[in-house]
């Protein structure tokens, strides 16, 4: 009987719910926290399994411009916001996807997310691995790159490979999370567009932006995840669309600019059934790849 139960629940785990909250960001921190868990309260209301958060999700984006004052508002993992965000998982039975600004040291600071299982547990931490250093984007002086490399997370609904936003654009990264088994990609974000920027501009970006993940599903045969921030802050627009992608590229649920919740119902079965159509996996050259880690190639 436990042998049957168990197997009518893992072909059940299949089928399962995502939720996405895109939201703007204020300077009061304490409200973007308390709306956010409003947010995510009403997802799970709606049955959502795994709740998907912006990067800096409870912060403005502070990294426009560089001032030791914005040190202050890191945090430890763990600490005060992810043993919220544990609480809240275990009583509503969800995995949390938390970034976060991270506080591992004195003078170490990481961009990074908590992965939170459905029972609370706080399973790790993903550090972002590849930081950018442009005009309202300087990173640099603030976050420490990863050094975990790129863990995927079992949690009880789906096997979760953590990226942040700059991570994106490097297939090397969307790769190895899903060699190491990955269901699907996270890529929580803050991109937008500057105030010269005109939006003939801002929609070639929006377009490169997505195509990029869209092709790490079909490379890999996964599902991805994407979400971004939305509204001004400071001198940046930030475009919000956030989206999910299917294994084969596929938008099968996508955002407006402005403020929004997505909800949608994946299939991990169809990993499999892609792969076997399109198998990458099988048809890699490993034996042919060793230069990949050189810096570049020269002649």
């Amino acid at each position: 009987m436990n042998n049957e139960r168990f197997y009518k629940v893992s072909k059940m785990s299949n089928k399962i719910s995502l939720g996405l909250i895109q939201k703007s960001c204020g300077l009061d921190r304490e409200k973007n926290l308390s709306d956010t868990l409003v947010l995510i309260r009403e997802l799970a209301g709606r049955g959502a399994q795994i709740i998907f958060l912006q990067e800096l999700f409870n912060s403005r984006y502070f990294c426009q411009e560089m001032d030791k004052k914005y040190f202050d508002w890191a945090e430890t993992i763990p600490g005060p916001l992810t043993k919220c965000m544990q609480d809240l998982a275990e009583e509503l039975e969800i995995v949390l996807l938390v970034p976060l600004f991270e506080k591992r040291a004195a003078g170490i600071y990481h961009n990074s997310i908590a992965v939170i299982d459905a029972d609370g547990t706080l399973l790790g931490t993903y550090r972002k691995m590849h930081i950018p250093d442009d005009p309202s984007f300087y990173e640099k002086y603030y976050f420490t790159p990863g050094d975990n490399e790129y863990p995927v997370f079992k949690t009880r609904y789906a096997r979760i490979g953590t990226l942040i936003c700059w991570d994106q654009w490097y297939p090397e990264a969307a790769r190895i999370s899903a060699l190491n088994g990955a269901d699907l990609l996270f890529y929580p974000t803050a991109i937008g567009t500057l105030p010269e920027e005109d939006e003939k501009t801002g929609q070639e970006y929006l377009q490169a932006w997505q195509t990029i993940q869209r092709s790490h599903a079909i490379a890999n045969g996964c599902y991805v995840v994407s979400v971004n921030r939305s509204g001004q802050e400071g001198g940046l627009n930030f475009w919000g669309h956030s989206f999910v992608s299917g294994p084969f590229g596929q938008i099968l649920e996508e955002a407006g600019a402005g403020e929004s919740t997505l909800m949608i119902t994946i299939d991990l079965e169809k990993i499999e059934k892609q792969r076997r159509v399109w198998p990458f996996f099988r048809d890699r050259r490993i034996d042919s790849y060793g230069q990949i880690t050189r810096r570049f190639i020269d002649e």
